[in-house]
């Protein structure tokens, strides 16, 4: 027969796209050793989540082994059927006997997957526990009853095939059951794949070492004679790339701008955080803002990155905050940009007014309701865009979103507007709306 999956890592592709709706949370993802880790860094690698490997044993009875009794796991973790073990008519003393097996050979599988790399800490988290398959459910059910145990909050079971009805089946066991395929008839796992060999432990071990943390890298760019420097974050597997352009009095060490890079960067988006003065001109700079010689430099920086190896073909998006806003919008509008999105933060797009109807992509303006001069400013702005536009007013904000859990917003706001509009990589145009966070 020809099987619907190539492989485990075609399995993940195809399962994370299911998991969207996890993004932004706090997650980590744990692959069942060994045929299930290379179906979870797929998933990781598309949540921009942290890849860990949940090693547990089964304690199955004695006579009928795949019963599951209980189970054993990482930290000392052990959790027990009473309703098995009662039906079974097995002592606590039978129970021990098998935990104290299983537990050797979970120790020598933890030391094996994990060796000196410290568990990814579950507690409070979401945790979503990942296999290639499930047939009987035990080993699942298992692995989230100890991962329920070392404090998840809210446990995911996901799989790219399991038979109709597990719902039923392992009711319960997870908060969320996700799977690709759910057939009628579910003979064994390895049929729906045209590769199901045996995963081996240096596989596991490549997919846990495979997820690299961001790389930091301290950029120069030469425009007009200046030195910009910009501060370029890139996570594994990025999806995108967002340049910020700061205001007047700012520079790219902004603890705001940085808070928000921080929550794009959770998302899979690269950030580019620069200085369009370079330090001489920032000393003493007390002349009105150049939005034009600004916009000018943020254009060439915007041109360097799709020639650099290691972002070129990313789409690019800009985040604007006060005057900067009005340089984003600028660049934004230049014939032949290749800028993808916009966001602007208590931005002055006034300072851009003659070429906002010629800005052709989606542009979300993001203002604090206690800003009222720079909201009228922006309310103007959205009637003038011609594109996809959307303006976002967050309650009880001022101009600087210092405000508890404000700035929270507005970085959550960012990051959903550039993963749908870069993911799209193309330019609509819209009405604009006006909406209330």
């Amino acid at each position: 027969m020809t099987c619907a999956i190539t492989d485990r890592e075609e399995a993940g592709r195809r399962l994370a796209p299911l998991l969207e709706h996890l993004r932004g949370r706090d997650v980590v993802v744990l692959g069942l050793p060994r045929g299930g880790v290379p179906v979870a860094a797929q998933v990781a690698e598309w949540l921009g989540a942290p890849l860990d490997v949940v090693v547990v044993r089964k304690l199955g009875v004695p006579w009928q082994p795949e019963l599951a009794m209980g189970a054993v796991g990482e930290g000392g973790v052990m959790v027990v059927d009473e309703h098995v073990l009662r039906s079974a008519r097995l002592s606590r003393g039978d129970l021990e006997e098998v935990a104290t097996r299983e537990r050797a050979e979970l120790e020598r599988r933890t030391a094996r997957f994990r060796g000196d790399r410290p568990r990814v800490p579950v507690a409070g988290r979401t945790a979503v526990v990942v296999d290639d398959g499930v047939a009987t459910g035990s080993t699942a059910r298992a692995a989230c009853q100890v991962v329920r145990a070392l404090g998840a909050t809210h446990v995911v079971l996901a799989v790219p095939v399991a038979p109709a009805g597990w719902e039923g089946r392992l009711a319960g066991a997870a908060d969320e059951l996700v799977a690709v395929r759910t057939p009628r008839f579910l003979g064994s796992i390895g049929e729906f794949y045209d590769d199901f060999r045996q995963t081996s432990d240096e596989e596991v071990l490549a997919c846990l070492s495979g997820v690299a943390p961001p790389s930091h890298v301290t950029m120069a760019v030469p425009a007009d004679g200046a030195g910009l420097v910009g501060d370029l974050v890139l996570p594994a597997g990025a999806r995108g790339l967002v340049v910020f352009a700061h205001g007047t009095g700012s520079s790219r060490h902004s603890p705001r701008n940085r808070a928000v890079a921080r929550v794009l960067q959770e998302a899979r988006l690269g950030t580019v955080l620069l200085d369009l003065l370079d330090p001489t001109e920032q000393d003493g700079h007390a002349t009105p803002v150049d939005v034009e010689l600004l916009a000018a430099r943020l254009g060439l920086v915007v041109r360097h990155l799709t020639d650099l190896p290691t972002t070129a073909g990313l789409p690019i998006g800009l985040y604007g905050a006060s005057t900067g806003a009005a340089v984003a919008l600028l660049t934004a509008a230049e014939p032949g940009s290749p800028v993808a999105a916009v966001v602007s933060r208590g931005g002055r797009p006034d300072l851009a007014a003659l070429r906002l109807p010629a800005v052709r992509v989606p542009t979300l303006l993001v203002v604090g309701q206690d800003d009222p001069v720079v909201l009228d400013l922006n309310e103007r702005a959205l009637r003038m865009l011609r594109c996809e536009a959307r303006l976002v007013v967050v309650p009880g904000a001022g101009h600087l979103f210092e405000e508890p859990g404000t700035l929270d917003v507005v970085a959550e706001a960012a990051r959903d507007w550039f993963v749908e509009h870069l993911r799209a990589r193309r330019h609509r145009d819209g009405g604009p709306e006006r909406l209330r966070a």
